[in-house]
């Protein structure tokens, strides 16, 4: 797409047009080549978002809290906006939930924007191009940005990096609360939501995980663990106060400051780290002088990758062009 096209689309978002919206996700969610002009001309306009990020296990009940939190908003009168990170079908790649079936309530709602993002293999539950499109939908007026992941277990703690709350949803058939520990979620967490909370052993649950936060610094002891029932709204009123509570905790100007430069470097090293994996491997496509060889000892096992690795980042000449070039 050229660039005066991009610069059409951001104007018609500008303005309020969802058209334009879905059509410039599109473009991030394929990483057009336009894509460093187009978050430039959109990132002064984001920041004012609270972003919450909803995570835990497959079953947990995350679309529903979603939903319940969404209707909750839009009663108070917010507009909120909706990211679900889906798995990626082996077929299409894109989104199989994509019709994201418990928040057809929310379709026609002029104040609410959903977004399917396939995950399309990227770890830590959250799709490459998920803080793209949270920043637009920020950039687009949205007061609250709910991010769900597709829920993977163990690897979905990239939530938290572009979260300002990060919720991580439980149900009592979790089993072993020490499981929550290996998996890194206590890590993560700003506020605990045991789902499904009248199934036997949620209050055990609950209590373990009380537990488990004295372990963690001080400051831990002060994360909520609350009993939810989202199907039939129960406990929603309490996981609204709690995130109300952890943004105005943000407002500390310095905590709020330490977060986001942890957050500006992190996003600036995925943005390097894509970036030149998509130069390096264009040249090798295109069979580039200097990395040719290198890739062909690599293929026929003649050279080890880490060695042919630190060749190439040795060879000024080669940095220079993947640099140089876009």
């Amino acid at each position: 797409m050229k660039e005066a096209e991009v610069e059409a689309l951001v104007e018609r978002m500008q303005a309020g047009d969802r058209v334009a919206l879905a059509r410039l996700m599109t473009l991030v969610e394929n990483r057009a080549p336009g894509l460093p002009l187009l978050m430039s001309r959109i990132y002064p306009q984001a920041g004012r978002a609270h972003v919450v990020g909803i995570t835990g296990p497959p079953g947990a009940g995350k679309s529903t809290l979603t939903d319940r939190i969404t209707a909750h908003r839009r009663a108070a009168g917010a507009r909120v906006g909706i990211v679900a990170v889906d798995p990626s079908s082996p077929f299409s790649g894109g989104a199989v939930l994509g019709d994201r079936i418990r928040m057809q309530t929310h379709f026609l709602d002029p104040g609410v924007f959903i977004r399917s993002l396939a995950s399309r293999g990227s770890h830590g539950g959250v799709a490459r191009a998920t803080r793209d499109v949270t920043r637009m939908l920020d950039a687009f007026g949205m007061e609250q940005v709910i991010v769900e992941t597709v829920g993977v277990g163990q690897t979905e703690l990239d939530v938290m990096r572009l979260a300002d709350t990060t919720v991580v949803v439980l149900v009592p058939e979790a089993g072993d609360a020490v499981q929550v520990m290996k998996a890194g979620l206590l890590e993560i967490a700003d506020v605990f939501v045991v789902n499904k909370a009248d199934r036997d052993g949620a209050e055990r649950m609950k209590s373990e995980l009380v537990q488990m936060l004295h372990l963690r610094p001080a400051s831990a002891s002060h994360i909520p663990v609350l009993l939810t029932q989202a199907a039939t709204d129960v406990g929603i009123d309490e996981l609204l106060v709690a995130l109300d509570e952890h943004r105005a905790t943000l407002a500390d100007d310095a905590e709020r400051e330490r977060r986001i430069r942890i957050r500006r470097e992190s996003e600036l090293l995925d943005i390097l780290e894509e970036e030149l994996r998509r130069r390096l491997e264009r040249r090798l496509g295109n069979g580039a002088d200097g990395l040719g060889p290198v890739l062909d000892a690599v293929r026929g096992g003649t050279l080890d990758p880490y060695s042919a690795a630190l060749r190439i980042l040795e060879d000024a000449s080669t940095l220079e062009e993947l640099v140089r070039r876009a």
